[in-house]
């Protein structure tokens, strides 16, 4: 009898493992689609991209030479910091479970995962693969905020920030839009990001603008780009990447994609040929940086609505966005007289914010199974506007906080002397020859 009981439970140690560890919420349903996982394995890549090198080439070619090598070094730093963050706990407290407010730590350092588990925001790839896809949507968040406070931060803060605001900003935010949290129970729309990455990253990088001050030799000194041609090849492949942001959050090879990719696309000629004609009226020249500034600006409004709108209104979202993103990066910037160094806030921060209710206008049933404001459903927008107040007063006031916590363990701001010695030396004990 002792024989028998000691086989029994040896038998029934794997299975006791495996319902310890195991969700059956997330391991039941679904099987796994090999196309979607094909798809979905490009679309990570793509998004990846855009950080390293797409967004450190867009950033670090609009600083000056010898801040080129430290503006790099954020985004490279963002890449590796949260990538680890988000397989510790980022994933899990986002995606896993369903409270209206974060989620849980059942799939801490990744615990239960299986070859064949699936998460129930995505029932056709593998749980590995979404877990993957949604971490390139954290680091580029993380590393957009960078840019608001260029050619000033000292690197030691930005590291300690970058891993506090990922916690407490993009953390909660993510699993309210997302993840089931009560932003996404009560029906806010963003298909891949106005909300979660582009306003939240803005409000954090005004924020953070206004608490550091301005550069010195603002509005004095010739602060021009050190070479442009970097970030035309940094907004090409940010262009690209975003097919994969916006094409990618389909979660599947279907025609939502496709549609929400030829939104993306024309939202991004759209917004670059109405920036760039704003420019060539009042200027006489339109500019490259105006072009490429136009270009993101459509790509990051269009971005809520991506998966909820026909490809036509993604260039009419486009033309909204160059208007009101060069709108904010000219009157608003110096009405308010803030030092938002590469324009986060205004084509991130007021694109995302101008998407995000656009979408509750645009909003088409027949592709996202959710009608707008011009189909008769009104009540759309005002969801969409509370999204935005939600998103806007929680990033804004956790920064505030944050950055000044942080600022007690370290100084914010490098010194008078090594801003004027170039952070390319004075933080990495490197420069541009």
């Amino acid at each position: 009898m002792a024989g028998l009981l000691r086989r029994a439970a040896a038998m029934a140690a794997p299975l006791g493992l495996a319902f310890i560890f195991a969700s059956p919420a997330q391991a039941a349903g679904s099987e796994i689609n090999t196309a979607d996982t094909a798809w979905m394995i490009v679309a990570t890549a793509l998004v990846l991209m855009m950080t390293i090198p797409g967004l450190a080439l867009f950033y670090s070619g609009m600083v000056r030479k010898k801040n080129v090598l430290a503006t790099m070094a954020q985004s490279l730093a963002a890449v590796t910091m949260i990538s680890i963050l988000w397989v510790a706990f980022g994933y899990s407290l986002c995606f896993v479970g369903d409270g209206p407010w974060i989620g849980t730590l059942d799939r801490w350092f990744l615990a239960g995962m299986t070859m064949d588990s699936v998460n129930p925001a995505a029932k056709t790839i593998p749980e590995s693969l979404f877990m993957l896809y949604q971490m390139t949507f954290a680091i580029i968040t993380v590393a957009l905020v960078a840019g608001s406070v260029a050619d000033r931060m000292r690197f030691s803060a930005y590291l300690l920030f970058s891993v506090a605001w990922f916690i407490f900003v993009y953390i909660p935010l993510a699993h309210w839009v997302w993840g089931g949290g009560f932003l996404a129970s009560m029906g806010v729309l963003d298909f891949a990001g106005g909300l979660v990455v582009h306003l939240s990253a803005g409000t954090g990088g005004l924020v953070a603008a206004k608490v550091m001050g301005r550069r010195h030799g603002y509005g004095t000194e010739n602060l021009s780009p050190f070479d442009l041609s970097l970030a035309v090849m940094g907004t090409g492949l940010l262009w690209v990447g975003w097919f994969g942001f916006n094409g990618g959050s389909a979660g599947a090879a279907n025609s939502r994609a496709v549609m929400a990719i030829i939104a993306t696309h024309l939202a991004a000629c759209s917004g670059a040929l109405t920036w760039g004609a704003i420019e060539w009226s009042t200027r006489r020249k339109p500019s490259v940086l105006g072009m490429i500034s136009g270009a993101v600006a459509g790509l990051g409004t269009i971005t809520p609505a991506s998966g909820f709108v026909a490809p036509w209104h993604g260039i009419v979202i486009g033309m909204i966005a160059g208007l009101v993103c060069y709108w904010a990066c000219t009157w608003l910037k110096h009405r308010f007289d803030y030092d938002d160094s590469l324009d986060v806030f205004g084509v991130h921060g007021i694109g995302g914010l101008t998407g995000t209710l656009l979408a509750g206008v645009f909003a088409t049933s027949a592709i996202g199974g959710t009608a707008g404001l011009i189909e008769g459903h009104p009540q759309q927008l005002l969801l969409q506007l509370y999204g935005v107040a939600v998103t806007f007063v929680w990033s804004a006031g956790v920064s505030f906080v944050l950055l000044k916590l942080v600022g007690l363990f370290v100084p914010l701001r490098v010194s008078r002397e090594h801003e004027l010695e170039g952070l390319d030396i004075s933080q990495h004990g490197e420069a541009l020859q």
